[in-house]
């Protein structure tokens, strides 16, 4: 806040306070807990009032469907103390992001949007300023479903491509030749082709850095925590989340837990640089 206010930014002490001088507010924490406590805590958003400043809530955080609807409901139960257009009520827009921080650097970040139709084409140019692209997935919670179904199949694609160039590798085959072979075969995927895991293959990626920045493996960790509660309460099958989380797990015990979730190729796989 404090670097923010000197390079001009209006700022305030608490989330109630935001509220009280703005009309979109947008929201990207953690978890389930902060997000509930930014949203409904003592001094949160909505503060137990029932009439509120702001018509549009836009919630960017990654956090299980359940409780994005629940507060999206505690949002629309509210009432606006200025009507806008035809709104008469608040809304709420779960619109978790996808990209890293690549993407947010370079404002190429993709949004999924749950909620009405009508607040996301409202919300689409504030969306479009900070992404290139947005996907309107359907009603309240489905943003942060397609979130978590994203972030599995991200998990899985990078542990599938780490297993095969570390594999490669005891083969007698470099790193940078198999993810040739990989990106020009039916193979590729995003892990192999924009964020190779081995050191040396790529710039610019994590990977080139000793896996610092990026997006770190005690959030991918909660994140397969989400898929994996996700998938038990509809009864779905998914041995793959297990194993997901396992591995992002150990990672997190052995310390590598503010390492980016690529780092699996080095300390799970114990895959080698490339010279």
């Amino acid at each position: 806040m404090k670097m923010f206010a000197e390079l001009g930014v209006s700022a305030r002490e608490t989330p109630y306070e935001v509220a009280q001088d703005s009309q979109v507010v947008i929201t990207m924490l953690p978890s389930s807990s902060h997000v509930m406590d930014v949203y409904t805590g003592r001094d949160g958003l909505l503060r137990g009032e029932n009439a509120i400043r702001p018509a549009l809530f836009i919630d960017s955080s990654t956090i299980d469907p359940q409780t994005t609807r629940k507060i999206s409901l505690a949002v629309s139960n509210c009432n606006l103390k200025e009507k806008r257009d035809n709104w008469e009520r608040p809304v709420m827009l779960d619109a978790p992001v996808s990209g890293g921080v690549l993407a947010a650097e370079a404002s190429t970040l993709t949004f999924m949007v749950g909620g009405p139709e009508d607040a996301y084409l409202a919300a689409r140019p504030i969306l479009q300023s900070m992404g290139r692209t947005s996907i309107y997935c359907g009603g309240s919670g489905n943003g942060s479903a397609a979130k978590i179904c994203n972030n599995l199949a991200m998990a899985v694609s990078m542990l599938g491509t780490s297993e095969a160039l570390a594999l490669g590798q005891s083969l007698g085959i470099s790193a940078s030749t198999l993810t040739e072979v990989l990106n020009t075969s039916s193979g590729r995927c995003w892990s192999s082709d924009a964020y190779n895991p081995v050191p040396g293959v790529m710039k610019g990626v994590p990977s080139s850095r000793d896996y610092n920045g990026g997006f770190a493996s005690k959030l991918m960790a909660k994140d397969l925590n989400l898929a994996a509660a996700s998938a038990e309460e509809v009864g779905h099958k998914s041995p793959l989340i297990s194993k997901a989380q396992e591995i992002y797990k150990k990672m997190c015990e052995e310390g590598h837990e503010t390492k980016d979730f690529s780092c699996v190729f080095r300390h799970f796989y114990n895959g080698k640089d490339e010279v």
